[in-house]
C-alpha cells in the first residue's frame, strides 16, 4: 500500500487524484503545515527539501509532484501515452512545462514574499508581471486541446490533465494581490475539461478528503478540510 504524506489543497491533491483514478491502495498522512511538520526532522528524512508531497513506495520515498506523477504513470501503464507512443515525447515536454515553468510562476502569486520582499509595490509588479506571463503558459494549453492531441483535455484523463486542473483551482483562490487574472472565458477547452474532471469519482473522493466544494476547479472555494489547513 502507498503512503500519501498531503496536506489540503496542497500539490498533493494532485497525487491523490492520480491514486484513485488509478484504483490503488494507498493511506494519507497528514502534514501540518500550520505546525510546520513539513520542517521536522521525521519529514526531512523522507523528503530533504521538505515540500509536500511525498509518496512512499515499496522503492522508497518520492518527492517532486511532477516525479511521482510520471513513475506512477510509468509503473502502472496508465495516464499517460507509454514509452514506445510516438505521443511520448510531447506528452513529456508538456507535464515538465506544467511542473518547472507554471506551477513555479504560480509560486511566485502565491508567495510574492519569498522573491521580492514584504514592499507592497514590488509585491504588486511581480503580480502584474508573472500573471501576464501566465495566462501566456494557459494559452499554450488551451492550444493544445484546441488542436486534438490524444494525451490531454480529452473523456479519459491524464495526469496532464490533473495536474493541470488543480493549478487552475489555485489559480482563481489564492494570491497576495488578486485572482481576477484568470477566467474561462479566455480558456473553453480548459473551463470543459475541468468540467469533465468534476463529474468524476476521483476526483468526488479528493473533494470530500479535502473539503473542496462541488466544483473544485470551475469554480472553486477555499477549501474547508475535516482535518489540517490548506495555509502555513
Amino acid at each position: 500500500m502507498y503512503v500519501l504524506h498531503y496536506a489540503p489543497d496542497n500539490a498533493s491533491l494532485i497525487i491523490r487524484m492520480a491514486l484513485e483514478e488509478l484504483a490503488l491502495p494507498y493511506r494519507t498522512i497528514l502534514v501540518d503545515r500550520a505546525a510546520r511538520q513539513q520542517d521536522s526532522p521525521a519529514y526531512r528524512a523522507l523528503n530533504p527539501a521538505g515540500l509536500i508531497p511525498v509518496l512512499e513506495t515499496p522503492q522508497g520515498p518520492l518527492a517532486e509532484t511532477g516525479a511521482i506523477l510520471l513513475w506512477l504513470s510509468e509503473t502502472h501503464g496508465a495516464l499517460g501515452p507509454r514509452a514506445d507512443d510516438p505521443a511520448r515525447g510531447a506528452f513529456l515536454q508538456q507535464l515538465f512545462f506544467v511542473s518547472n515553468t507554471l506551477h513555479a510562476d504560480l509560486r511566485m502569486v502565491f508567495y510574492p514574499e519569498a522573491y521580492v520582499g514584504a514592499d507592497c509595490a514590488m509585491q504588486a509588479g511581480l503580480h502584474e508581471t508573472v500573471t501576464a506571463r501566465l495566462q501566456r503558459h494557459y494559452a499554450l494549453l488551451e492550444t493544445q486541446i484546441e488542436s486534438g492531441v490524444a494525451w490531454f483535455g480529452r473523456d479519459a484523463p491524464t495526469i496532464l490533465d490533473l495536474y493541470i486542473a488543480a493549478t487552475l483551482r489555485w489559480a482563481q483562490i489564492y494570491g497576495r494581490v488578486d485572482c481576477a487574472w484568470l477566467s474561462f472565458d479566455t480558456y473553453p477547452c480548459l473551463r470543459d475539461m475541468a468540467l469533465r474532471l468534476e463529474a468524476r469519482s476521483s476526483v468526488a473522493v479528493a473533494r470530500l478528503a479535502e473539503g473542496l466544494g462541488t466544483t473544485p476547479f470551475t469554480d472553486p472555494v477555499a477549501c474547508q478540510p475535516p482535518e489540517g489547513s490548506a495555509l502555513g
